[in-house]
């Protein structure tokens, strides 16, 4: 039976609606933002830098309560709230003139973006069966690459432009975007806030649990791989290979085409905690593969046509290693989510995606880009070794998982 790229109807088809739109937004927004700020506003790379990684780190530590909201107050009502309240973040961009405005904007943009991901979360969790959780988020990332790839074009067109009417028409339409996401979510069933605990525990037990906090790690050590591609790689290709620039743009639609077209094919073996942990494990393989295709590149003298042949050749090998790790990652972090705490948790294993975004720039370009081939070779082990881990530890969180009994 063919795979289907379209989710189900129902609540997937309406989630992936969501993410499409609100995917659209980002799109435009990712590709003018950082030029927006620096020749409209005037900040300089220091500054939004500072002001960046001041917002993800705050935006880290908010995803767990906020999560835990969305467990309390029920995901539905509390997602629509933050992907409102993101929308007024993005908005209030377009009146930011000095960096202290930039940074309290972006704060908000980031805590409320980390907290609309773990609701998000939550509530397909109440609204999808258990064994769909995993290919209906691979659904909802086929759509989100196709959103961002239409959106970037979008941007693109303003860029082209550059007036400043321009890039605030950008941060208007993804203002837009997040409040007919907003609207879509609103139009799922409701679900029921989780009872309370009947034990004394901690209300924030995520904190408490050892074994996920490392199987957190492992899977932030493995999204480091997120700013390879839109960032390390172009670095690489530029400064230490003799292929043509254009290749970034090449790779970057490679990548962005292959999740659309094969993330829902990958994550179909992923059906429980056994399957998740082969296909981590597989990826961390693939992704050291991959990070020593790329550094063959470095040889000096050779053919552009070479080049570029070898570096869609380690492109391949990392949007499959990318899948895999991530089709896995989405089945152990619900199924390892007690019943009741998945918005919590869900915010505290979220929490890999504003760390990869704060420090994986700064690790990435010393690692890959400064000390050549050790440094791919390194990043590869580095994959290689969170993925092997990941297996061992997620047996022992899965013996240790709380189990918690509700009152009412």
């Amino acid at each position: 039976m063919p795979l289907r790229i379209v989710p189900p109807n129902g609540s997937p088809r309406t989630l992936a609606v969501a993410q499409l739109v609100n995917s659209l937004g980002d799109g435009a927004y990712y590709v003018c933002s950082a030029l927006y700020f620096a020749r409209i506003v005037g900040l300089s790379p220091a500054q939004m830098g500072l002001g960046l990684t001041v917002a993800w780190a705050i935006g880290s530590v908010a995803g767990v309560p906020l999560g835990h909201l969305a467990d309390r107050r029920g995901p539905r009502s509390t997602a629509v709230l933050l992907a409102l309240a993101t929308a007024a973040s993005v908005a209030a961009f377009l009146f930011v003139r000095s960096f202290p405005a930039f940074v309290l904007a972006a704060c908000c943009y980031a805590t409320a973006q980390c907290g609309l991901s773990a609701a998000r979360q939550a509530l397909l969790a109440g609204l999808v069966a258990k064994e769909e959780r995993t290919e209906t988020l691979a659904h909802l990332q086929s759509t989100l690459n196709a959103g961002l790839a239409v959106g970037a074009a979008l941007g693109g067109v303003a860029l082209h432009f550059g007036m400043r009417e321009a890039y605030l028409s950008i941060f208007a339409i993804d203002a837009t975007a997040f409040t007919l996401c907003a609207l879509m979510l609103l139009r799922l069933p409701s679900v029921a806030p989780a009872a309370p605990a009947a034990t004394d525990g901690p209300k924030l037990a995520v904190l408490r649990d050892r074994p996920y906090a490392l199987v957190s790690l492992l899977n932030m050590i493995m999204l480091l791989r997120m700013p390879l591609i839109s960032l390390a790689i172009p670095l690489w290709i530029v400064e230490r290979t003799s292929a043509p620039g254009w290749t970034v743009s090449a790779l970057l639609v490679l990548n962005t085409g292959a999740v659309m077209l094969f993330q829902v094919r990958t994550a179909v073996a992923v059906t429980d905690l056994p399957s998740a942990t082969r296909t981590v494990r597989r990826g961390g393989a693939v992704m050291l593969a991959s990070c020593a295709v790329f550094a063959l590149t470095a040889v000096t003298g050779t053919p552009a046509s070479i080049a570029v042949a070898v570096l869609m050749a380690g492109a391949i090998l990392q949007v499959a290693g990318e899948m895999m790790q991530s089709a896995g990652a989405w089945q152990i972090s619900f199924d390892l989510a007690p019943t009741g705490r998945q918005g919590q948790y869900q915010g505290f294993f979220g929490t890999g995606v504003p760390v990869a975004r704060m420090l994986g720039p700064l690790l990435l370009t010393a690692l890959v880009v400064g000390w050549g081939v050790p440094g791919w070779l390194l990043l590869g082990t580095l994959f290689l070794g969170a993925g092997l881990a990941t297996g061992p530890v997620v047996r022992w969180a899965e013996k240790a998982r709380p189990v918690v009994a509700y009152s009412g």
